[in-house]
């Protein structure tokens, strides 16, 4: 039989901005550590609230950079190699929209969730998976550079992830978390710029969920990363099992933070409807 030919097609802009993220994430020596939690009693009082799972395990990532600060490391290699500490921690959420007919990935950031209630994270989750793309404000950004040429997209997101420890944590964030648990599976070694990417698998029905931090070896060594893990598990099923039972206690509406672009939890422009 003949041979067909196929065909050629542009790289939309999601295309671009995935593999110029990738050009740099592929640079970093990542090992995976994974820890099986058990988090039964923390699955029974979630399912009866619309608290969902990446808003329970961004806070406990956070909570958990508290007592190890190792997780608000990054490398930075311009124009020195050095080592750079955040004060507090910074979320990056990958979300999955539809932008112009196609499926692309982008980002939503949460500033120092460890200081804020699982509502009003839950709320601003909600929010950068329905609001209109171009109304968020870093979406907007990594739009904008994708539409320049490659050389200039690759200098612009150098520039970002290697100069100023400050402006890496605030345009990508400290840590990254990536799943597809709710499509029924899971990624044992997903790639990240960031220094760390917090992933999960399915939960099953006794509350048993496989949990990994991919981590930057030059930064960390794995010992941290499993204790690491170990505290997250505690916070899970101690202080935010404790604060999701006042939450379904009280039905939602519990300690409201309405200070929430005051105190810098998200950025002003996301709020943009």
């Amino acid at each position: 039989m003949p041979i067909t030919d196929g065909r050629y097609f542009c790289l939309s802009l999601p295309r671009r901005w995935i593999g110029d993220l990738l050009y740099f994430a592929k640079q970093i020596p990542s090992v995976p550590v994974e820890r099986v939690m058990q988090l039964r009693d923390l699955q029974e009082v979630r399912r009866t609230t619309e608290i969902s799972w990446p808003t329970l395990f961004i806070k406990a990532f956070a909570v958990a950079g508290i007592h190890h600060p190792e997780l608000r490391y990054a490398l930075l290699r311009y124009p020195w190699m050095r080592g750079y500490e955040h004060p507090t921690s910074v979320a990056s959420l990958a979300i999955e929209r539809k932008y112009r007919g196609e499926t692309a990935v982008f980002f939503g950031q949460f500033q120092k969730p460890e200081a804020h209630t699982l509502e009003s994270i839950e709320k601003y989750v909600r929010y950068y998976k329905t609001a209109p793309v171009e109304s968020i404000g870093f979406n907007r950004r990594i739009i904008r550079i994708s539409r320049l040429p490659l050389l200039l997209r690759r200098f612009l997101w150098w520039i970002s992830l290697e100069w100023s420890g400050k402006k890496r944590a605030k345009r990508l964030g400290t840590f990254g978390l990536s799943v597809y648990s709710s499509l029924g599976a899971s990624s044992p070694h997903p790639l990240s710029p960031l220094a760390y990417l917090l992933n999960y698998g399915v939960v099953d029905d006794q509350g048993q969920v496989t949990v990994r931090i991919i981590y930057d070896h030059r930064i960390v060594d794995g010992a941290v990363i499993a204790r690491a893990l170990a505290t997250m598990e505690s916070v899970l099923t101690g202080v935010l099992l404790d604060e999701l039972l006042r939450y379904k206690e009280h039905k939602g509406g519990y300690l409201h933070d309405d200070n929430d672009v005051a105190t810098g939890f998200f950025p002003r422009e996301s709020l943009v409807s």
